[in-house]
């Protein structure tokens, strides 16, 4: 394990504890829905990201999920559920210990932050209407966090100087215009139904502001 490797996972671990939201273990044992909930979105979170494809070692593509993370749990709680995502991976052997660290800041930390500012953005400059929660907050923001997962991850493999820029840019980076859009309709979709049939999943769908008839 490599100095930088060492401090991404200090980094990984501090920020999972500075910002643990505690009533979240008081409500996983009251509330046996939300504790399904929970349980079922690590396990297809896990199970999107063990379905990798790619050309290049560490330079893997898979459907990420995090803007539905967010959209259900907030940005603290999608942490926590990307990191118990992480640690199966790693439990199988389909990540290596060394890379765990960097693994859960640009596939689950940054990527779920950067989802968060997106729907912030929406919500606070554009109408709060159903078509924009699910097209912007969901479809439009799924794509561009898994670009800029992409984009994270290329700068962290030129950094550790595992490849070229040219070579990252032939087989990673261009791909991208293959998958940005597998990862919006996946998220889109999965945000339409629960709009409409689990509206209180979603932890950022506020029934009186987006279905609001004054809107």
């Amino acid at each position: 394990m490599t100095f930088w490797q060492g401090a991404t996972w200090l980094l990984w671990l501090g920020l999972l504890f500075r910002f643990f939201p505690r009533d979240v273990i008081t409500r996983l044992m009251k509330d046996s829905g939300y504790l399904h909930l929970w349980c079922s979105s690590v396990l297809i979170v896990a199970l999107l990201w063990l379905a990798q494809a790619g050309i290049q070692p560490g330079l893997e593509l898979h459907l990420l999920g995090i803007t539905t993370l967010v959209l259900c749990h907030g940005w603290r709680i999608a942490w926590l559920i990307g990191s118990a995502a992480i640690v199966i991976l790693l439990a199988i052997g389909k990540i290596s210990l060394a890379d765990t660290g960097n693994i859960a800041l640009l596939t689950v930390m940054l990527p779920a932050l950067f989802s968060f500012l997106i729907f912030g953005l929406s919500y606070q400059y554009l109408p709060r209407h159903l078509f924009i929660y699910i097209f912007i907050a969901g479809f439009a923001n799924a794509a561009l966090t898994i670009t800029f997962k992409m984009l994270l991850t290329s700068a962290w493999v030129y950094w550790q100087g595992d490849y070229s820029w040219n070579s990252i840019y032939q087989n990673y980076l261009q791909l991208a215009l293959l998958i940005w859009f597998a990862e919006a309709l996946l998220n889109g979709m999965a945000i339409t139904l629960m709009s409409v049939y689990r509206p209180h999943w979603l932890r950022t769908f506020y029934d009186n502001e987006y279905l609001s008839p004054d809107r």
